[in-house]
């Protein structure tokens, strides 16, 4: 039977996650060099970065993911079409893509398989088993799905309503800053979850 996380199951979730905070670091670069130059120069650097990223992680680890890969991938794609047609609209869509991507694949993986893409992500890198039902791995999947689509949405919205530097601003700080939120929000579910789970199995014991 798999255990509940007891000792400090919040900080165990929140090591499934860490990775994805060093994936904002481009974006950071983009950022910066944003607001020391211009929209297209800070698209050629954060295109240089995520090459170096993709690099550099071949280089430590001797793999790349394949979500890293495909980020750079649009990111290096979106940003060169959109200087070569002189459109910032074009990169602009990037994240967007990006989690609507990301969202029709954890949708999928509620079909296909016997674990959905959550419950294989956090099993293999939780340094501790967590105790869910199919049913709460299922919910919490689709949490995902729902987050990436509204993540998505809210960046085209802006991108579309809002002017350049409103949507440079909302890129860094607004899409972290809702990532880091719900983050939080879905570790006090798994734990809470866990607990009651637990709790049901020894009554019944």
């Amino acid at each position: 039977m798999i255990r509940v996380l007891l000792g400090a199951p919040l900080s165990n979730i929140a090591k499934s996650y860490m990775q994805p905070l060093f994936d904002f670091l481009p974006v950071l670069a983009f950022f910066i060099a944003y607001w020391m130059t211009d929209f297209q120069t800070a698209i050629v650097v954060i295109m240089i970065a995520m090459t170096i990223q993709v690099i550099a992680t071949r280089l430590i680890t001797g793999t790349v993911s394949k979500t890293l890969l495909f980020s750079g991938a649009l990111v290096v794609g979106l940003g060169g079409i959109s200087l070569l047609l002189q459109n910032d609209l074009i990169f602009k869509w990037k994240p967007t893509v990006l989690n609507w991507i990301f969202a029709a694949v954890f949708l999928g993986s509620r079909f296909i398989g016997d674990k959905t893409i959550v419950q294989r992500i956090m099993q293999s890198t939780a340094s501790e088993e967590i105790l869910l039902s199919q049913n709460s791995w299922r919910q919490l999947n689709l949490m995902w799905v729902v987050f990436f689509v509204l993540a998505g949405a809210a960046n085209i919205f802006v991108a579309y309503n809002f002017s350049e530097a409103v949507w440079v601003n909302f890129k860094l700080f607004g899409l972290l800053g809702i990532t880091v939120i719900f983050v939080l929000f879905q570790a006090i579910w798994i734990h809470r979850r866990c607990q009651a789970e637990a709790s049901d199995m020894n009554f019944k014991d």
